[in-house]
């Protein structure tokens, strides 16, 4: 009997060593269904899945509320794992009310907008050139308006404008009625602006 007990302890202690120990497995959310680009994020869109930590990528969240809310920057798969990466990052608009439109203005005067900084108020105006005999014509196209960005900050605008070419930009914040006047409005004349008191 005892050298059965012995035997069995054995055979016991062979196999534990002989079977891998259990893999480590981490918990990421992966995506519930395709979701296409510009989706704002919400609870029911994500799952919870085990993976192996090498199949976690870089970024990964395990984070319902860290997710929810944001958009995506690009198309996420069924199954697949959202990263920093697929999500877009706070924007020129963040905080602002919906509907408000970030509008690119180029300024007549580059070396103005160095009187700028972002959430100075500004009122805009256009100064179109006038027949030969006519002086030039201004009117107010908006404003007050706050300031966004300027050229003078400088940082890294070709992330989110698409071009090196900066000088005497201002991007300000309009509502809709506002950035349809200001739209284009650079073809149309010079613009500058007028810094407002709070």
């Amino acid at each position: 009997m005892a050298v059965a007990l012995l035997l069995c302890v054995a055979a016991g202690i062979a196999v534990q060593q002989l079977t891998p120990a259990p893999e480590k497995r981490v918990s990421v959310l992966v995506a519930g269904r395709d979701l296409p680009t510009g989706t704002t994020l919400t609870e029911s869109d994500f799952t919870s899945v085990e993976v192996p930590p090498d199949l976690a990528i870089n970024g990964a969240s395990d984070s319902i509320s860290a997710l929810a809310g944001r958009q995506l920057a690009s198309p996420l798969g069924r199954g697949q794992i959202p990263s920093e990466s697929s999500l877009l990052g706070p924007g020129l608009l963040t905080g602002s009310p919906p509907g408000t439109a970030a509008v690119p203005l180029r300024m007549a005067d580059a070396s103005s907008i160095q009187l700028l900084s972002p959430g100075q108020l500004v009122t805009v105006v256009l100064t179109s050139a006038g027949s030969y005999d006519e002086a030039r014509q201004s009117q107010i196209l908006a404003g007050p308006v706050p300031v966004l960005w300027t050229s003078a900050l400088g940082g890294k605008p070709g992330e989110w404008l698409g071009t090196g070419d900066t000088d005497g930009l201002v991007v300000v914040a309009a509502d809709p009625q506002q950035a349809e006047k200001l739209a284009g409005a650079s073809t149309q004349g010079k613009l500058f602006f007028v810094l407002v008191s709070p």
